[in-house]
């Protein structure tokens, strides 16, 4: 059976603050309206990481958190339906989570921990599919490698005080400064900046979205 399409006016709802995000969609042609937390929303306690969770296992769980969030939010607000897309990005070294740092300090901690190292960008994408009794959900996830050459303690510290690794898993944005360091990258280079290109299409295509 195919996924049903939607009306000529297809759209998808994108509950993601990232600009990033909103450019790649459009880029690939899909027209999406932003479904971003109200005020009274703590969506940032979303990503706390539970003890021992493996970075799979946590960017998944996130993902669903924040896909359940959007979905409810979108029927409270009375919205007319359509597809919720959610994502969210990780960086790991071995088993540990390198997430979002709080502030220079711990910015530089964590590119002095990928310097001269190869890591995994984990991102997990999720569409939600409103529904009478229940949504559906179609997800998927992307793994990538990158690698970084050796770093002085001179270029990390430029490259906090440019301010770019805020905001950013792994203190780092692979489509800034960042990328002159990566000396390979296996894997999704869209995943990499967060929204995997492939996964993305398969998702979107099982809710019913046109794509090319």
């Amino acid at each position: 059976m195919t996924a049903p399409t939607l009306r000529r006016s297809d759209f998808i709802y994108l509950a993601s603050q990232s600009p990033r995000r909103k450019q790649l969609l459009e880029q690939w042609g899909v027209r999406c309206e932003l479904l971003l937390p109200d005020a009274g929303e703590d969506a940032e306690s979303l990503e706390a990481v539970m003890p021992g969770e493996a970075p799979a296992v946590y960017v998944q769980r996130v993902t669903g958190l924040k896909l359940q969030a959007s979905l409810a939010r979108l029927k409270h607000r009375g919205l007319p339906p359509a597809p919720v897309l959610c994502a969210d990005t990780t960086v790991a070294l071995g088993r540990r989570i390198l997430g979002k740092p709080a502030d220079a300090q711990e910015a530089t901690k964590m590119l002095a921990s990928l310097a001269g190292q190869r890591h995994r960008v984990l991102t997990a994408v999720a569409v939600g599919v409103p529904g009478k009794r229940s949504p559906r959900i179609h997800a998927a996830l992307s793994t990538s490698w990158v690698t970084f050459e050796p770093l002085t303690s001179t270029q990390i510290a430029r490259y906090v005080a440019s301010g770019e690794p805020m905001g950013k898993a792994g203190a780092y944005a692979i489509q800034g400064r960042a990328s002159l360091w990566v000396s390979h990258i296996s894997g999704s280079y869209s995943g990499i900046m967060g929204l995997p290109a492939h996964e993305t299409a398969q998702v979107l295509h099982a809710a019913g979205v046109r794509l090319i």
